[in-house]
């Protein structure tokens, strides 16, 4: 049982999420090589190895509609910074036994932050009041990241995440979405063990939003990683974050974004 927190969970979240909205259409030509993201948030029982072995098993029994066959070659660890890629496993091998996770604080900026636009970068689906919520409002979009993280940390990490939920919620509401242009997306998936489809569509594009937002873009940025919404572990409800405005201390605006992990 979980405790005091985010509830109405029928089942746990699963612990990873898929980043492949970029084969999206693709066909890749035999010899060609393609990659794929995961990004995996167990630290408690890192689970690695049986994913290499799943992933080597599936490529050799069929990838796409065609079933197409492939090999897998390599995978690699990305830390979110700009560093190259380390390798570990090389198609026939594990090179490393050990794996530091990636640490995303979720402090506040340390300079005031008041402007922000956030990319839905992948079909998104946000409830509210157990109902998708037409527009991103703030308060709800934050809710459900504040949920997701606080959920996954609980289940997956070493301990509980400690904020206040509450007063969380009351801050998030006072900011304003100050501009929306998202488009709807509506994309189906078929099971190939049931036959049965299933909708993975949701909203894209841009919001932005005005406020005291220097505590809630470490959140912004984490949900980069873990997706915030439902499906997310079918790669639904990535985001991006780009702070617009910072105190006129000097300081140049710029691109605040986090890496993925792979």
């Amino acid at each position: 049982m979980l405790s005091a927190g985010p509830s109405g969970l029928a089942d746990w979240p699963r612990p990873f999420v898929f980043r492949a909205a970029h084969l999206d259409g693709c066909t890749v030509p035999p010899g060609a090589t393609f990659h794929f993201d995961l990004n995996l948030f167990d630290v408690k029982r890192p689970a690695l190895d049986p994913f290499i072995t799943a992933f080597a098993q599936l490529a050799l029994e069929g990838l796409g509609p065609g079933r197409g066959r492939a090999i897998l070659a390599s995978v690699s660890l990305l830390n979110g910074c700009a560093d190259a890629p380390q390798v570990i496993y090389d198609g026939a091998s594990r090179l490393l036994d050990h794996l530091s996770p990636l640490s995303v604080s979720l402090a506040p900026e340390p300079v005031p932050v008041d402007r922000v636009r956030v990319r839905f970068v992948t079909p998104t689906e946000l409830k509210s009041d157990r109902h998708l919520a037409a527009s991103p409002e703030f308060a709800v979009l934050v809710g459900r990241i504040r949920d997701r993280l606080s959920t996954l940390r609980e289940l997956y990490a070493l301990e509980p995440l400690e904020i206040d939920f509450r007063g969380l919620a009351l801050r998030a509401a006072k900011v304003s979405m100050t501009r929306c242009q998202l488009h709807r997306r509506n994309i189906t998936r078929r099971s190939s063990k049931t036959g049965q489809f299933h909708s993975i569509g949701g909203f894209l594009g841009e919001a932005e939003y005005e406020g005291d937002l220097a505590e809630f873009v470490p959140y912004l940025r984490a949900a980069k990683w873990t997706g915030v919404g439902r499906q997310t572990v079918w790669g639904k409800g990535e985001i991006d974050v780009e702070v617009l405005s910072l105190p006129a201390s000097g300081a140049q605006s710029r691109p605040a974004r986090s890496g993925q992990g792979r």
